[in-house]
């Protein structure tokens, strides 16, 4: 992996016209650019995407948010934890480790992360050493989140029986 650099993105017209050549272009994006037009956003504002460029050209991206120890509902001992949404690489730069210097960006605040996948797309969560986590009806509410866990954390415990069809 020739040293591929994850960078904070800047929120400006730039990175939203770019973030329009991804799939996953949502509702998060559309109220970006509505605070654009609200207000003169200064290009240091913090910013929850990270991404990879090649030359000009955003070729890969994700957010990540810090989520209070007070609501964490997923690790033992509770604690400050990322909750990783959007990570996507265009079409033309799958398989060449760009998803997963975006990954391993994220573990490197060491701090635990959670992400709900994807369809199709859990052999690439395992491969990056992420599991399922217990399924709770009340907390997960239908999804299926997949979390990874810096040395030192464990996942909580539930109190639920794993009952998945899957296992």
């Amino acid at each position: 992996m020739n040293n591929i650099q994850v960078e904070r993105l800047l929120i400006n017209y730039k990175t939203l016209e770019q973030f329009k050549r991804f799939k996953e272009y949502g509702n998060q994006e559309l109220s970006m650019l509505e605070d654009f037009q609200n207000n003169i956003i200064e290009n240091n504002s913090e910013s929850p995407f990270y991404g990879i460029y090649i030359g000009h050209n955003l070729i890969g991206r994700m957010s990540l948010y810090r989520i209070s120890a007070k609501y964490d509902n997923y690790f033992e001992p509770a604690q400050d934890y990322l909750e990783l949404w959007k990570l996507e690489v265009l079409p033309d730069y799958r398989g060449r480790f760009y998803g997963k210097a975006l990954v391993d960006f994220a573990k490197s605040f060491e701090l635990p992360i959670k992400t709900n996948p994807r369809i199709n797309s859990h052999a690439f969560w395992e491969k990056m050493d992420f599991q399922k986590a217990q399924y709770d009806m009340e907390r997960d509410r239908g999804e299926n989140p997949l979390i990874w866990m810096p040395e030192g954390v464990k996942e909580k415990d539930t109190g639920q029986s794993n009952s998945d069809p899957e296992e």
